[in-house]
């Protein structure tokens, strides 16, 4: 149908249409349900869409696919990416997001070369091979607090992910000398995004990339680019903090509006021309003055935000509508709205400073905690115990006579050392036995219940590790002792 108006038909004959090829749950998501009804709403005198049936992207050929001028298509997980490929080669649509390079990004290894052939800030890492074609093992080498991979020595803490990006199996390995263990990533489960675990040995089974741990100081940066002149930042607890998902009241992921800096914005715009990837997103890690990629994903949105729907739709609707004015030769619209002014990162960059720890961050607000300081401050732990293993050692010390016992002898502090050990491993225990119901479970109440017994169990566990990291450290300096009181 051609727009209304006297003469136009000449000047845009036909709507161009927009087909989306990419499986059920993605193309009707929320997102891309309000980007679709967006374009419509700006630029629906030119163009229009359709979503290309699940069943026919999975069972029939590509000849019997419908057609479409313009093709958004991108791989998750069970969609037939090679399909998709033979079909624009057959059919040749004006393609939004490179297909035959999102391949690129199911590798970490092959995401990586690409960060490193741009120059773009990294982390440092190694690759370990176990049993795929056509490549020989890696050696990896496993000491308490290191690993070596092809000599080249990763120091705890250190991440380790698959070498595929569709596994969201990632381990962070800590360091002895704060309890040891790792963090063990995954997709969200409910309210839970990591969990604790005692084992500290990497998996010898696989192939993975091992990575430098960055500190982050518990954030991590989300960024949405539409084309290389617009992108979207926000910050959300980092997974690997504690394993809570912070949530909102209406029961969405809790997150922060964030400003990327001149070089930051300039990254978005080298990953989107490098991948060829129009609407992309990755992961900023900001450390030490320096933002560093840890991650880039194929065709990623907002999950909520109306401004960035809008801008997404108006970037990606001017962009076909010029597109076909060009390749048919037919007459640029006057009347078609225009994309957001692009932020080309030129303006006013936010106020920065140098912290003591030299890490460069955005400055926010002051907050001035003022108290005398003529004393130097007691290094102090403080605990509330109900276990009934303490008063046993309070009344075996006379505790009830004098109200209080304090421990300073190496060997009482070796008994509560023991016990904190003992208590850390019953917590665990206890946490296994949790997850365990918490998978079996299908009751919104029960997994309710547990999901609570599961927090309460780790900040129990937390508390005892804290105090077993600092009697392993400490317990046979002078100036250690216990109160129990």
């Amino acid at each position: 149908m051609a727009p209304k108006g006297k003469g136009k038909e000449q000047i845009w004959p036909y709507k161009i249409t927009i087909g989306i090829c990419a499986m059920h749950r993605k193309a009707t998501s929320k997102p891309m349900k309000a980007i679709m009804k967006k374009i419509v709403d700006f630029y629906g005198q030119w163009v229009d869409f359709f979503i290309f049936p699940e069943n026919t992207i999975i069972n029939e050929p590509v000849e019997n696919w419908p057609l479409c001028h313009c093709l958004i298509s991108f791989h998750s997980t069970d969609f037939p990416l090679k399909k998709a490929i033979e079909y624009a080669k057959l059919r040749q649509p004006y393609i939004i997001n490179n297909l035959e390079r999102q391949y690129d990004l199911l590798d970490r290894r092959t995401v990586f070369k690409i960060l490193s052939e741009e120059g773009i800030e990294h982390p440092r890492h190694g690759y370990v091979s176990r049993g795929r074609p056509n490549e020989p093992d890696t050696e990896l080498v496993e000491h308490a607090d290191h690993i070596e991979v092809n000599g080249e020595v990763f120091n705890k803490p250190f991440v380790e992910k698959p070498i595929s990006s569709e596994d969201h199996n990632v381990y962070i390995y800590y360091p002895s000398s704060v309890g040891g263990g790792s963090q063990r990533l995954f997709r969200k489960i409910n309210n839970r995004s990591s969990w604790y675990s005692p084992k500290s040995e990497v998996r010898k089974e696989g192939s993975y990339i091992y990575e430098e741990f960055i500190p982050a100081d518990g954030t991590d940066v989300k960024v949405y680019a539409v084309g290389p002149y617009y992108a979207h930042a926000e910050a959300r607890k980092a997974p690997g903090l504690d394993g809570k998902v912070e949530r909102d009241a209406d029961g969405k992921e809790v997150r922060y509006p964030v400003i990327l800096s001149s070089k930051e914005k300039q990254i978005a715009k080298q990953i989107v021309n490098a991948f060829g990837q129009t609407v992309c997103g990755f992961d900023l890690l900001r450390a030490n003055g320096k933002s560093y990629v840890c991650d880039v994903n194929g065709f990623s949105f907002v999950k909520t935000s109306t401004k960035y729907y809008e801008d997404t739709a108006k970037i990606l609707g001017n962009q076909i509508v010029r597109y076909y004015a060009k390749f048919k030769n037919w007459k640029l619209p006057p009347d078609m709205p225009q994309p957001p002014i692009l932020d080309l990162g030129l303006g006013d960059d936010p106020p920065m400073i140098t912290t003591p720890s030299g890490k460069l961050m955005e400055l926010r607000c002051v907050i001035a905690v003022i108290r005398h300081g003529d004393r130097t401050p007691k290094q102090k732990m403080k605990l509330i115990v109900t276990d009934q293993r303490f008063f046993d050692l309070f009344e075996k010390y006379e505790g009830y006579k004098k109200n209080e016992i304090k421990m300073k002898k190496p060997n009482q502090l070796m008994e509560v050392l023991e016990l904190a050990r003992a208590l850390v491993l019953e917590k665990q225990q206890e946490r296994r036995s949790i997850i365990s119901k918490l998978r079996e479970s299908t009751d919104d109440e029960q997994i309710h219940n547990l999901e609570h017994e599961m927090e309460v169990c780790e900040e129990e566990m937390k508390k005892w590790e804290q105090m077993r990291t600092v009697l392993e450290m400490y317990a046979f300096g002078e100036a250690c002792f216990l109160v129990l009181a």
